[in-house]
């Protein structure tokens, strides 16, 4: 959520950091802005709407000479997206961009006006520039500690001083790095936005604050200067790049396969480099969004398979709610990102009641990676598209995995055929995908329809939410998950002639359920899509995967999904990769 590049160095940052705002699209935002500084002036440019329109802006204005400039992308939060809103934002010596939310934003701003401060936006970021300049006399790092201090939040700034050559940056509970080049060095909150000038970089800690010249970087907290270690991604600059695909969500449903077996291989040679789970009495799976619906596939089948009793929360009630820690538990975190702000605080309320914690991550320099006890690492490499596909297979196969582990840590399983279904995994799932036309085809079928429902029960039930969750997200359409079962208690209802209802069948003990839950719908006009592992002739519109171990059938139904709420929104002229009001990484509550 947000975006945030900065530059000092060799060159003019005009380029440098516009391509660095584009490679930050993904993360969702609705206006952008730009402030370039040199020792006279700090020149601001900014714009509702996309980079494109920042950037034909700046081109119809005369820029200043410069080395030295931040930039943003916002995604509205206080305030509406308009120009006034927009960072950067400057206060008298103060020019700044800041990623999260300031709590204490109203509080501070009354103080402020009391002593004369005139804002000119309804941000709490305008707030910050205010409380900096409020302590600034001669000593940048001073001003900054003395602001944080009375700043409740979550922040990740970048900041210009009118009098200073220097680029300064500090965060608390929102991702920054600091980029080092040759001649030249960057702040961040996402390495895919510098990539292209450097690999190399510095992973900030809360309350650190970077000093940055082109030829140094000095890290201090509290005054004392620390020693930062220097980190390298194996991220390639071209990793962000669609290859040849018309959006980055089909490039990525496309690469699963490759991910999959990348991510499966040490597990399948070796199951005991998964943690045991065996000794918990009971595990809390906690995430947001996509990553909580992997964990309902988890939930499913640790239930079903390995006797062992799973809660699945939102990480946004989890960490308000009274917990009652009770048994011998472990809750596990799942994140693509890392830094999803309420999974983070999930995991900390864990933390303080001394209860062990399991992270399912993709980006292994995150906050929930550095803080969990464990962790088990997603070979997804950069999700760009806003909706996640890629990183929600491998969430729901490693939880598929850690299932199959410990039913058979506790000899409630014994099939060896399960590895081995699982090795088999990629090349079906490369069969599943390559099936373009079938889900183009079901597409047409639905595209012009405006609300839809997808019903299943119990992991299918799981499936549906996902899928779901899928086609509203990038397609816009309104769509609902239902336990197939309950339909009759009041949904069916709302049923009616043409409307869309998939239904997910893959469980062989209660298909017969869901097939009475189709006639019910059906008989109700509903158009019916059923996606199944075996073939029913009586159903006219159907998608039929691969029948494997049903520790892994969800792998090879989800995508066929992931296909058809790409296809709809196609057809629909939707921005696929980047939906209207959502943002790839919520690093806000």
């Amino acid at each position: 959520m947000c975006g945030i590049i900065g530059y000092v160095g060799k060159s003019s940052p005009k380029e440098i950091l516009i391509e660095g705002l584009k490679s930050l699209e993904y993360r969702g935002y609705d206006s952008a802005g730009v402030a370039l500084k040199n020792d006279k002036e700090v020149q601001i440019i900014k714009s509702v709407g996309k980079i494109s329109n920042l950037e034909e802006k700046m081109n119809k204005e005369s820029l200043i000479d410069s080395n030295l400039g931040i930039a943003h992308t916002r995604w509205a939060t206080h305030g509406k997206p308009t120009e006034e809103n927009a960072h950067p934002h400057q206060i008298g010596n103060i020019t700044l961009v800041h990623n999260g939310i300031i709590e204490n934003a109203d509080e501070l701003r009354k103080q402020l006006m009391v002593e004369g401060i005139i804002f000119n936006s309804d941000t709490d970021t305008e707030v910050a520039a205010a409380l900096i300049n409020k302590y600034y006399e001669s000593n940048p790092i001073e001003a900054i500690n003395k602001a944080i201090k009375e700043i409740n939040g979550s922040y990740a700034l970048g900041v210009l001083f009118k009098d200073s050559d220097k680029l300064y940056t500090t965060r608390k509970d929102s991702p920054l790095i600091v980029g080092i080049g040759e001649e030249e060095n960057f702040i961040a909150s996402d390495i895919a936005a510098i990539i292209n000038y450097t690999n190399k970089y510095i992973l900030l800690e809360e309350g650190e604050i970077a000093e940055i010249t082109k030829d140094s970087i000095t890290v201090t907290k509290n005054n004392k200067e620390i020693k930062k270690e220097i980190l390298t991604t194996n991220m390639e600059a071209d990793a962000k790049d669609k290859c040849g695909y018309d959006h980055y969500m089909l490039k990525e449903i496309m690469e699963e396969p490759i991910v999959l077996e990348k991510t499966f291989k040490p597990y399948l040679d070796n199951l005991n480099l998964l943690p045991d789970l065996t000794k918990y009495e009971e595990i809390h799976i906690v995430a947001c969004g996509s990553a909580m619906y992997a964990g309902l596939i988890g939930s499913s089948l640790l239930e079903e398979y390995a006797n062992t009793k799973v809660d699945v929360e939102v990480a946004s009630e989890y960490r308000y709610k009274n917990v009652i820690y009770n048994r011998k538990t472990l809750v596990i975190l799942i994140s693509q990102s890392g830094e999803t702000a309420d999974t983070i605080a999930a995991m900390r309320k864990a933390k303080e009641n001394n209860i062990d914690t399991l992270a399912i991550v993709n980006v292994k320099t995150s906050t929930i990676a550095r803080e969990s006890d464990q962790q088990i690492f997603i070979e997804a490499g950069p999700e760009i598209a806003v909706a996640t596909t890629k990183a929600y297979i491998l969430q729901a196969g490693i939880l598929s995995l850690l299932a199959y582990k410990t039913a058979k840590d506790k000899k409630l399983v014994n099939d060896d055929k399960v590895v081995e279904e699982a090795k088999m995994l990629p090349r079906l799932l490369k069969e599943v995908l390559d099936r373009r036309e079938d889900y183009l085809k079901i597409a047409k079928e639905i595209y012009n329809k405006e609300d839809m429902f997808f019903i299943g029960r119990k992991i299918d039930y799981a499936i549906s939410m996902e899928g779901s969750l899928k086609l509203k997200e990038v397609s816009y359409i309104h769509s609902e998950a239902y336990q197939a079962g309950e339909l009759k208690h009041g949904t069916i209802s709302l049923i009616e002639e043409g409307l869309p209802v998939f239904a997910i069948i893959t469980d062989e003990a209660i298909k017969d359920k869901t097939i009475s839950n189709i006639e019910e719908v059906k008989s109700r006009g509903a158009k019916t899509i059923v996606v199944s592992n075996e073939e029913y002739e009586e159903q006219t519109l159907q998608i039929t995967v691969p029948k494997i171990s049903p520790f892994f059938q969800s792998i090879l139904i989800v995508p066929t999904l992931q296909l058809i709420a790409y296809e709809v929104a196609k057809l629909r002229n939707c921005d696929i990769d980047k939906p209207k009001n959502l943002a790839k990484s919520v690093t806000v509550e």
